[in-house]
């Protein structure tokens, strides 16, 4: 689909591809911010598009601490983990998002979860399963590299529970979900998020007004 076309009644359409990881927190403020944005936009209709991104592709199964993950990660204090944390959950409550960091909160492999979103697309519900496995790590404080805990998501947003454990179990999805993250490697993305918007590649957690700027432009330039 093109970044953007004409619709009925001179609605616009613009595709915002959005590259991001489950367990990345300014991922899911950019996603709010981004509908925050959407709210203010007037005859442009704004499809989002997910394509996945692992922050820690080589995470052992078992996770790690994850205050302990992003002081060695980004060679931070353990002051500057908690200043981050204050202002990650600021900023969600702003959104109406609730993060719930604990000192037993663990950075996850989410290998698995990126599989059951491309799943969950092939069934037109690729948008609230990335959000149940938002609120699943994030406000629940859940194992997003579990099995019981993936089916039992997908599950809640309307997929089969028994075909998407076979899909999980199987890696059905493993090689299109290792392309599609490569393809945008390959693009020049190197953090999350970032939005695609047109030609425009936006890095970050933007607030709504920059978005909305950046999804006007490229409406104009059809």
């Amino acid at each position: 689909m093109a970044a953007s076309e004409q619709g009925a009644q001179g609605v616009q359409k613009v595709t915002v591809n959005m590259v991001s990881d489950v367990v990345c927190p300014w991922c899911i403020v950019g996603y709010q911010r981004l509908q925050e944005a959407i709210k203010t936009l007037d005859n442009i209709e704004v499809d989002i598009k997910f394509h996945p991104f692992e922050l820690n592709p080589n995470m052992p199964a078992e996770g790690q601490n994850l205050r302990e993950h992003i002081m060695e990660k980004y060679g931070i204090s353990e002051q500057q983990s908690v200043e981050n944390r204050e202002r990650l959950v600021q900023a969600g409550e702003e959104l109406g998002f609730a993060f719930n960091f604990t000192d037993d909160s663990r950075m996850q492999n989410t290998f698995k979860a990126h599989q059951l979103i491309h799943f969950a697309s092939q069934n037109d519900l690729e948008e609230e399963m990335k959000l149940s496995l938002f609120n699943a790590y994030f406000t629940d404080g859940k194992d997003v590299n579990d099995l019981g805990v993936l089916v039992e998501l997908a599950e809640s947003v309307g997929l089969d529970k028994t075909e998407a454990e076979a899909v999980i179990k199987s890696e059905k999805y493993a090689q299109v979900v290792r392309e599609e993250e490569t393809l945008w490697m390959q693009r020049g993305i190197q953090s999350v998020p970032t939005f695609v918007i047109g030609n425009q590649g936006v890095a970050g957690a933007q607030e709504p007004a920059t978005l909305a700027a950046f999804i006007s432009q490229a409406a104009s330039q059809q």
